[in-house]
């Protein structure tokens, strides 16, 4: 009697791990923060910072199981970005060097003071008149008296000497020494190209190489208006990426402008905010995808009202 062949039981199925739906909060930053730092490379040092963050939070959010393609998108980004920054500020250091040694050196002549006796007329010496003696034969009535006038001649009272005063201290010290001048001289380069912010330019200037007491110097003599600095920073933000108003505030407050400056500047630009929401979402879906519910907590984090992280969304077509 043959015994019959029982194939083996089929394996089992391999075990499925349930997805991760941990937070991606730190991949979201990390990629927010690489997209600024890329997108406002050519902010001198300020942007290096911000890159480094981007970078950090990509290397946690990995480690953490998060999004990779969005971990990895910030710290492409993120380290892209403070390299650019850097070389932005080496091309700008080496412009202003060979603009200092190419202007010419001028030195300053004082003219001889005049001598006194230039200015001054030297008496003529004048010997006294003599008195004719009487004669013997002359009377004592007949002898002439001597007036005044023939006896005394005027001598030129001489005219007093008109001399420059010598310059006070004062004047002195408001002229600035021979590195503040260059460092004042360095100040008004760096506004000529773009905006600063008084703290965000005295840093500037002691990257340079310039003492604090030199940097501070030169920054509290230029002329300039820290409101208007303020509004042409705005405005270039918003040529090269989108904000939420409060954040756009946020962002001149880090360069180093006043909340007052900062919020005035921000009222003084014409920007629609719905807008600039719907541009961020652009943005936003451009790198990783998001839910239409994730994109409006986003925006809103972002500082978009609710109204304006909807219309953004819907602008999507979400």
């Amino acid at each position: 009697m043959s015994q019959e062949y029982y194939p083996p039981p089929p394996p089992l199925p391999p075990q499925q791990t349930p997805p991760n739906h941990a937070s991606r909060g730190l991949a979201i930053t990390s990629l927010v923060l690489g997209i600024l730092a890329l997108i406002l490379s050519f902010i001198p040092l300020l942007i290096v910072g911000v890159g480094a963050a981007a970078v950090i939070t990509g290397i946690l959010a990995l480690r953490k199981g998060q999004s990779p393609g969005m971990s990895w998108a910030g710290i492409i980004t993120g380290g892209l970005g403070a390299l650019i920054s850097i070389i932005v500020v080496i091309i700008f250091g080496l412009a202003f060097d060979y603009i200092d040694d190419s202007r010419p050196d001028t030195q300053v002549t004082s003219s001889p003071t005049e001598s006194p006796s230039r200015d001054t007329p030297s008496p003529t010496p004048t010997s006294p008149t003599s008195t004719p003696s009487p004669t013997p034969t002359e009377s004592d009535s007949d002898t002439p008296t001597p007036t005044p006038s023939e006896t005394e001649e005027s001598t030129p009272e001489p005219t007093p000497e008109t001399t420059s005063a010598a310059p006070t201290p004062e004047e002195t010290e408001d002229a600035g020494s021979v590195s503040q001048q260059n460092a004042l001289e360095s100040a008004e380069s760096y506004l000529s190209f773009t905006a600063f912010s008084r703290s965000g330019l005295i840093e500037q200037l002691e990257f340079e190489g310039y003492s604090n007491a030199d940097a501070t110097w030169a920054v509290d003599n230029v002329t300039v208006d820290w409101g208007e600095q303020a509004v042409e920073q705005a405005e270039d933000y918003l040529e090269y990426t989108a904000f939420s108003r409060t954040g756009l505030i946020d962002q001149l407050e880090f360069e180093g402008f006043s909340t007052a400056d900062a919020t005035a500047a921000v009222d003084t630009i014409t920007v629609d905010w719905n807008e600039q929401a719907a541009a961020s979402a652009e943005n936003y879906l451009d790198f990783t995808s998001f839910s239409r519910s994730e994109l409006i907590d986003q925006l809103i984090f972002e500082g978009f009202t609710a109204e304006q992280a909807e219309y953004g969304v819907n602008q999507t077509g979400l």
